[in-house]
């Protein structure tokens, strides 16, 4: 037997009894319907204000491949706060219920633990990516044909923008649980997701943005470094610009540096204390 066959097993033990916990209340599944309701409403809301109405007086109306491109983008710069949060609740919750004594005797080697954590947050957050293109495609679709110019599914940039949408989303997951093992408290965790996706981050944007010598630190934040993985920004498409992205791989590095310090601060922190 290979040596590191019992290391391997060990982990799926890890990575099943993570999945388990996750799936044994209805938490996972509240937030991914209530993901997929959220950005069906902004998508047909979205559809309907880009085909029939210019956002601003001063911008012409969107249209063709370009209003499907701004509505399905929403996925990401919408619906990335429902990952953040099942991410963070991964992490959390266990901390807060003192469910993490039992869960480090089952595997007592800290950074497995945690990274099957980070696993399972990467795929539940796949998941909510397709049911977020599922929630888009079935309000958007119908309102983009009616009023606009149809939603372009055959198109080969509407499909990369879907198809990354839902690999971003599984990476926003993954950030909300590195986010989890940094600010183990559950309420300030879920206040930081929720302050900084819906104020902080898109203020901090139109500010950058505003000042020309600073708007080129407005592409390295979270947001907009996924907003240039995915090759759509709605945030651009309402502010009439919003800056310039970052390319796509690019904003991938930016991404992935952000999970990857916050795992390493969050397992040489919370990960590292004795737990009761």
């Amino acid at each position: 037997m290979s040596p590191t066959a019992p290391t391997l097993n060990r982990f799926g033990v890890a990575l099943l009894a993570e999945w388990r916990k996750l799936t044994s209340t209805a938490l996972w599944w509240v937030l991914g319907v209530g993901m997929a309701a959220y950005l069906a409403f902004m998508g047909a809301v979205l559809a309907f204000t880009f085909a029939a109405a210019p956002p601003s007086p001063d911008t012409p109306a969107i249209t063709g491949v370009d209003a499907a491109l701004a509505v399905l983008g929403t996925l990401n710069a919408i619906g990335y706060v429902f990952p953040l949060l099942v991410g963070t609740l991964l992490v959390t919750t266990e901390v807060r219920h003192r469910t993490l004594t039992q869960s480090l005797l089952v595997e007592p080697r800290r950074g497995v633990l945690l990274g099957a954590k980070l696993v399972v947050a990467a795929a539940v957050g796949l998941l909510y990516g397709v049911l977020g293109v599922v929630g888009l495609l079935a309000t958007s679709a119908p309102v983009l044909e009616l009023v606009g110019d149809g939603i372009f599914l055959t198109d080969p940039a509407v499909l990369r923008v879907l198809g990354l949408g839902i690999l971003v989303t599984g990476l926003w997951a993954v950030l909300g649980a590195a986010f989890g093992a940094v600010v183990p408290n559950q309420v300030a965790a879920i206040v930081a997701v929720l302050a900084f996706t819906q104020f902080v981050e898109p203020i901090a944007r139109l500010g950058l943005s505003a000042v020309d010598s600073l708007s080129g630190v407005a592409a390295f934040l979270p947001g907009a470094a996924a907003d240039a993985v995915v090759g759509a920004s709605l945030f651009g498409e309402i502010s009439g610009g919003g800056g310039d992205l970052l390319p796509g791989w690019a904003g991938a590095l930016v991404l992935l540096a952000y999970a990857a310090v916050l795992t390493v601060v969050g397992r040489w922190t919370t990960f590292a204390r004795d737990v009761a």
